[in-house]
This record gives structure tokens, C-alpha cells and sequence, in this order.
């Protein structure tokens, strides 16, 4: 492999494409299948194609327009894996602080308590 760009986050994408690809056929018959099939041996060609290219300067290009597009895609449905994070926490209360807005996080089982937010300061009290 030497002088070859390798494998790279792009073809990892690839790569799981083409097998999710190729595990539909087993659920599709006729032209599908052979659709689907040809569709994942095409992936399977720029894999290899680009594991074993020696321009690597336009390969990294391509990586890092991919990794761009992904970080939106990912940076979109950020909020949502914290929230199932949160909904899994069962030793904490989580409050929205009433003047900034910033997330707050207290131990359940306190009774009534005074929450101050660290970042602006301000005192309310809650019922944990």
C-alpha cells in the first residue's frame, strides 16, 4: 500500500452502503435485485478505486467534503441523541435556567431546593 491513500472515513460510508445494499437483495426479487446488485458492485468499484489511488491529494479533498457534509447532517440530530441521553439519566432532574435559558442538571431525591445557575447566577427553586 505503499503510495496509496488507503481507507478513509468516506470509504467506511461506502463500504456500509454497499453491504446495506447488498443485504436489500435478500428481501427484493427481479429487477430489483439485479439493480440493487449492480448498484453495490459499483460501490464496491470506487472503494477499491479510491483505497488504491495514488492521488492522494484529491482523495483527501474528497474526504474532507464528505466529512463537511456529514458534520451538518450529524450537527442536525446533536440535540436529539442528548435528549435520549437525558431521558436514560435516571439520578438527575434536568432544568432550563429562567433567565439564560442554559441547561442545568440536580440530583433527584432533594425535596424542595434552590438551583443557582452557574452561568448568570440566578437563584429559583425547584422541586427535585
Amino acid at each position: 500500500m505503499y503510495g496509496r491513500y488507503g481507507v478513509d472515513h468516506l470509504n467506511n460510508a461506502i463500504m456500509i452502503v454497499a453491504l446495506a445494499f447488498g443485504i436489500s437483495t435478500v428481501f427484493v426479487s427481479g429487477i430489483a435485485d439485479t439493480v440493487l446488485s449492480l448498484i453495490q458492485m459499483l460501490l464496491l468499484a470506487l472503494w477499491f478505486m479510491r483505497a488504491f489511488s495514488r492521488n492522494i491529494y484529491r482523495r483527501r479533498e474528497e474526504n474532507l467534503g464528505f466529512l463537511r457534509l456529514w458534520g451538518k447532517f450529524k450537527a442536525r440530530f446533536k440535540g436529539v441523541s442528548a435528549f435520549f441521553s437525558r431521558l436514560a439519566d435516571r439520578d438527575h432532574k434536568y432544568f432550563k435556567c429562567e433567565k439564560c435559558k442554559n441547561r442545568l442538571r440536580v440530583p433527584r431525591g432533594r425535596g424542595n431546593i434552590t438551583v443557582t445557575c452557574p452561568c448568570c447566577k440566578h437563584r429559583f427553586d425547584k422541586k427535585v
